[in-house]
C-alpha cells in the first residue's frame, strides 16, 4: 500500500486510543469545552470551536482571544489577571503555549513533538503543572517554573512504574493526570490508576516537588474525566464523576480524602468543574442539549445558568456561508458535510456536532478531516477567502466538492448525483450498521432523535445500538428496548440490542432480544465477581437465542492468528479477537460475522475463508463500532455496513433481518456489489453434477472511490481478478468460471491504499458466499481443520490454566464445549 492512515497523536504509547483521545484529550467542539475563572471571579476564559474566549458571566458578549493557527485548548488564567495559558493542537502535537492579554501576543512553552495538556498555574502564578508524553509516550505531570511568558527548570514530578495488574483497556505502565494545586502552592492532587486495574484511578496527593512520596486519598473508577479542583479554602475539591450512576455529574469531597457527596444532577454529562478564586462558584461543561455547553452553579444554594455567547467579537473578518444540498428531485435532504476555511481549519454551524477521525494520511493533510451532519441546510460563520466544501451522503452518491469564496457572504447549493446502480423490479437494496453505540462516555449526549438524524444523513436503512457496559455503567441502558424505538421513520429504522462484552473470548453482537437485556453484560472480567470466563460465547449465544434474537462475532481479527506457535492466540497483547469463533461456528451458534468492522478486513477476511472451507455457513454482517456521541471517532455512523436484499415494498424490520440470516448480503465501507453464480445470488445454493463445470457469473461494481481490484474469489483462491478499468468507480462483467469441487465463492473489491472520504484503513466490499455443492465432492478442509484443531487446543490450554472460576462445573463445562467444537474439526480431517 502506497498511503497510510496513521493515528492522529501516535506519540502516544497507551492501549484503546479511541477511549483516552475522546474522553482525556481536548476536542474540537462548536460549543465550549474548557473553561478557567479570570483572577476576579467575574469572567471566564474558554475553549470553543478551537480558539480561546473571555467572557463575563453576567454578560452576553464574547471576546475572542486567539484565532490559530491550529486549534487551541484547555486555558488555565494566572493569578495576577496577565497570562493565560493553554494548549495548541498543530503540526501533529499538542504544545503549551502563554498569551499575553496585555500585549495580545503568544509565546511558545514548549517544544519537541510531544502531547502537553492540563496546564496548570500554581496560586503564586510563578509554577506551571502539566501533563506530558514527552517521557516515555505516557502521560506524567511535569512542573517548570514561569515567568515573562517562559517556563524554564521543568522537572518530572510522577511515574514511571510497572504494574503487574492484568489490565485490559488500560496499560501496563502507571499514568497521573489531572494535577490541580493546593491554594498555598505546597503540593498537588491528580489522578492516577496506581495500584489499579480498571479506570484511570483515584486521587493522589503529593508536595510538589520531584520524589516526593505520593498517597492516595480517595479510589474510584474513574474514566479520564475526573478533573479534581480545590476550593478556595483547601477543604474541599470537585471533580467530575458517575460514582453510581450512568453519567458524569459533580461531587464535593474533603480534599484530605472522605465521602463523597453529589452537588449535580442530571441524566447527561457535567464535567471540568472549575471553582471560582472567590470560592462563591462553580463553573462546568455540560453536554445536556447534546453539544457541550458553559455552565456556572452556585455553591450555596446550587442555583445554574448557562453562560452563552450571544455575540461574538472576532479578531479576523468573518462572514457568511449557506449551504444547501438538493436530493435528484430537487428536496433538501441530510448529508455529512466537511468546511475548511482559507486558514486550514475546520468550520460548522454553532449548534452543529463536529466530528473528527481519528486516522488519517499525512502526506496529504496537515489536519485529520472534520465534518458534521446536516438536515440539508447549514448557516455557518466562516472566515473571509475561498472555503473547501465536502459533502457525501452514504454510499449510493458521488462525492461533491466545491470551492466558494466568502467576502463576505456565499450561497453554495450541492445537488447530489447519484450512482447508476442495476436495480431489480422486485427487490432492493437496504444498508444497516449493526453495531453502533449511540452513547458510550463522549463529548456529546446522543439521544435516538439525533442517531436517527445521523443515520439519515448516512443515508442508512437500519442502525443497531447496541447498549453496553463502559467501566462500571451501561450509558444506554435506559434505552433498551424489544421493540424499535419511537424515533425510527419508515426509511430509517433504530433498534436497541445488546453487545456481549468478553475481552476473553470475544465480543457478540445480540441483535433483537425479545425478553431481556442479558446480566452481567460481561464475563472475565478479573478482579470483579464477573471473573470467571463463564458463561462462554456458546452460552450466551444460546440464552440469545431463545430469545429469537441474531447472535454475531464483532469486530473479529486485527491480527494474524497463528495457534502454531503463539500460545495466547494474541501474540501475548490484551486484544479483542474473537478467540471463541471457531468454537461457536462449528457449533452451530453463529447467525453472521462482522467481516467489516472495527478490525482488519483481511485479518478477518483470512479466518472467515478458513470456516467457510470447513462447510460452516456464516453469512456476511458489518458494523463500524461507531461511538455516536465522541466528537472525535474512527468515522461515522455507517462506516462500514452491510446491504440486504429485500422486496420493495416491505414495511418494517422483519424481512431485512431474514435476508442477513439467509446471507442475502453484502458488506462493504464504500463499493456497492452484485455478483450471481449460475443464476444464483448471495446466500444460494448452487447444485452442480460430477466433474468440471462451466458456470456463467454476473458482475457489478458502483463505487464513489475508485477501486484497485475486483476478485472472484471461490474457497479461499482468486479465480478471476475483473481488474476495474477507467476511473475505476463501475464495472460490469459477465463471463464463466470453472467449478469441479463443492465450495463457496463471493465478489471482493478492496484498494491498494486509503480513499477520502472513506474514514477506514483501505476500502474494502465483500458479498456473502454462494454455496457450491457438486455432486460427490466433499469441502477439501483437512488444513483448514488441522488449524482450528490447533486453536481449540491453545483455548483447552488456557481454560485448564485460568483460576478465576467460580465453580469446578463452570471449567467443565466450557471445557466439554471446546471439546465438541473440535470433535467437530476432527471429522473434518477424514
Amino acid at each position: 500500500m502506497t498511503a497510510q492512515r496513521d493515528p492522529v497523536l501516535g506519540q502516544i504509547d497507551l492501549p484503546h486510543r479511541y477511549y483516552y483521545r475522546e474522553m482525556y484529550l481536548p476536542q474540537l467542539t462548536t460549543g465550549p469545552n474548557g473553561a478557567a475563572w479570570t483572577s476576579d471571579s467575574r469572567s471566564l476564559v474558554y475553549s470553543m470551536s478551537g480558539t480561546l474566549w473571555r467572557q463575563a458571566v453576567d454578560s452576553g458578549k464574547a471576546e475572542q482571544l486567539t484565532a490559530g493557527p491550529g486549534y487551541d485548548y484547555q486555558p488555565d488564567c494566572s493569578p495576577d489577571g496577565r497570562w493565560i495559558v493553554y494548549a495548541n493542537y498543530r503540526n501533529d502535537a499538542l504544545e503549551l503555549w502563554a498569551f499575553d492579554l496585555e500585549k495580545g501576543q503568544s509565546h511558545q512553552l514548549t517544544s519537541g513533538g510531544a502531547v502537553n495538556v492540563e496546564p496548570r498555574f500554581s496560586p503564586d502564578g510563578k509554577r506551571l503543572a502539566f501533563v506530558s508524553t514527552s517521557y516515555n509516550r505516557r502521560f506524567h505531570i511535569f512542573v517548570g517554573d514561569f515567568s515573562g511568558g517562559e517556563l524554564t527548570n521543568v522537572r518530572r514530578l510522577t511515574g514511571e512504574s510497572r504494574s503487574k495488574l492484568p489490565r485490559f483497556y488500560y496499560s501496563e505502565f502507571d499514568h497521573e493526570i489531572s494535577p490541580t494545586w493546593s491554594p498555598d502552592g505546597g503540593e498537588l492532587i491528580f489522578v492516577s490508576n496506581r495500584g489499579h486495574m480498571y479506570g484511570t484511578g483515584g486521587f493522589w496527593r503529593m508536595k510538589a516537588e520531584p520524589g516526593s512520596e505520593q498517597r492516595e486519598i480517595h479510589y474510584e473508577e474513574t474514566a479520564w474525566k475526573a478533573r479534581p479542583d480545590f476550593s478556595p479554602d483547601g477543604k474541599r475539591i470537585v471533580y467530575a464523576s458517575y460514582l453510581g450512576g450512568q453519567w458524569h455529574q459533580l461531587w464535593v469531597m474533603p480534599s484530605e480524602g472522605g465521602d463523597p457527596i453529589p452537588v449535580s444532577y442530571g441524566d447527561f454529562d457535567n464535567t471540568n468543574p472549575r471553582w471560582s478564586p472567590d470560592g462563591t462558584r462553580i463553573a462546568f461543561i455540560s453536554n445536556r442539549e447534546g453539544n457541550t455547553s458553559l455552565w456556572v452553579q452556585e455553591v450555596l444554594g446550587g442555583a445554574e445558568r448557562a453562560v452563552l455567547a450571544r455575540e461574538k467579537r472576532y479578531l479576523k473578518p468573518m462572514g457568511h456561508l449557506s449551504i444547501t444540498i438538493l436530493d435528484p428531485s430537487g428536496n433538501p435532504t441530510p448529508a455529512r458535510v466537511s468546511v475548511t476555511g482559507q486558514d486550514g481549519r475546520a468550520y460548522a454551524p454553532d449548534d452543529a456536532w463536529m466530528h473528527a477521525e481519528d486516522n488519517f494520511v499525512r502526506s496529504e493533510s496537515a489536519f485529520e478531516s472534520h465534518y458534521f451532519h446536516s438536515s440539508g441546510k447549514a448557516e455557518m460563520t466562516v472566515p473571509t477567502g475561498n472555503i473547501q466544501v465536502e459533502v457525501t451522503k452514504g454510499f449510493e452518491y458521488y462525492v461533491t466538492r466545491e470551492t466558494v469564496i466568502c467576502s463576505p457572504d456565499a450561497r453554495l447549493v450541492i445537488h447530489l448525483k447519484p450512482l447508476q446502480i442495476p436495480t431489480d423490479a422486485n427487490s432492493q437494496w437496504a444498508s444497516a450498521d449493526l453495531h453502533v453505540h449511540m452513547n458510550y462516555g463522549g463529548a456529546y449526549r446522543d439521544t435516538p432523535t439525533n442517531l436517527v438524524a445521523q443515520q439519515a444523513a448516512e443515508n442508512l436503512f437500519l442502525v443497531e445500538n447496541l447498549v453496553v457496559n463502559k467501566e462500571q455503567r451501561i450509558p444506554d441502558i435506559a434505552y433498551f428496548r424489544t421493540t424499535p424505538d419511537p424515533a425510527s421513520t419508515p426509511t430509517h429504522w433504530l433498534l436497541h440490542s445488546q453487545e456481549f462484552h468478553t475481552s476473553y473470548w470475544g465480543h457478540l453482537g445480540l441483535l433483537n432480544l425479545t425478553h431481556n437485556f442479558l446480566l452481567p453484560d460481561y464475563s472475565a472480567y478479573g478482579n470483579t465477581a464477573a471473573a470467571s470466563p463463564f458463561p462462554t460465547n456458546a452460552v450466551v449465544a444460546d440464552l440469545a437465542h431463545q430469545q429469537q434474537a441474531l447472535v454475531g462475532y464483532a469486530h473479529p481479527f486485527d491480527i494474524e492468528v497463528n495457534p502454531a506457535s503463539d500460545p495466547t492466540l494474541t501474540g501475548g497483547e490484551s486484544l479483542d479477537e474473537a478467540l471463541e469463533l471457531p468454537v461457536d461456528a462449528a457449533l452451530g451458534k453463529v447467525d453472521y460475522v462482522e467481516v467489516l468492522g472495527f478490525s482488519d478486513h483481511r485479518m478477518t477476511a483470512s479466518v472467515w475463508y478458513r470456516l467457510l472451507n470447513c462447510g460452516f455457513r456464516l453469512p456476511a454482517g458489518a458494523g463500524s463500532d461507531t461511538m455516536a456521541n465522541y466528537a472525535s471517532l474512527r468515522g461515522p455512523v455507517g462506516l462500514t455496513r452491510v446491504y440486504a436484499s429485500i422486496p420493495k415494498d416491505v414495511t418494517g424490520t422483519a424481512q431485512w433481518f431474514d435476508s442477513l440470516k439467509q446471507g442475502r448480503t453484502f458488506a462493504t465501507n464504500g463499493p456497492l456489489l452484485g455478483f450471481t453464480l449460475g443464476g444464483k445470488a448471495a446466500g444460494g445454493e448452487l447444485k452442480l453434477p460430477v466433474g468440471e463445470n462451466k458456470v456463467t457469473f454476473t458482475s457489478w461494481l458502483r463505487s464513489f472511490v475508485p477501486v484497485d481490484h475486483l476478485e472472484v474469489v471461490c474457497n479461499g483462491r482468486v479465480v478471476r481478478d475483473l481488474k476495474p478499468e477507467g476511473d475505476r468507480q463501475s464495472t460490469d462483467v459477465k463471463s464463466t468460471i470453472s467449478i469441479s469441487e463443492t465450495g463457496w465463492c463471493v465478489l471482493r473489491a478492496s484498494s491498494d491504499k486509503p480513499e477520502n472520504p472513506v474514514l477506514d484503513d483501505y476500502v474494502y466490499a465483500t458479498t456473502s458466499p454462494i454455496y457450491v455443492s457438486v455432486k460427490g465432492s466433499v469441502p477439501k478442509a483437512a488444513d483448514d481443520a488441522a488449524f482450528f484443531i490447533a486453536w481449540i487446543d491453545r483455548l483447552v490450554e488456557m481454560t485448564k490454566a485460568n483460576r478465576n472460576w467460580d465453580t469446578a462445573a463452570e471449567r467443565t463445562s466450557v471445557l466439554q464445549t471446546l471439546d465438541q467444537a473440535r470433535q467437530a474439526y476432527v471429522r473434518l480431517l477424514k
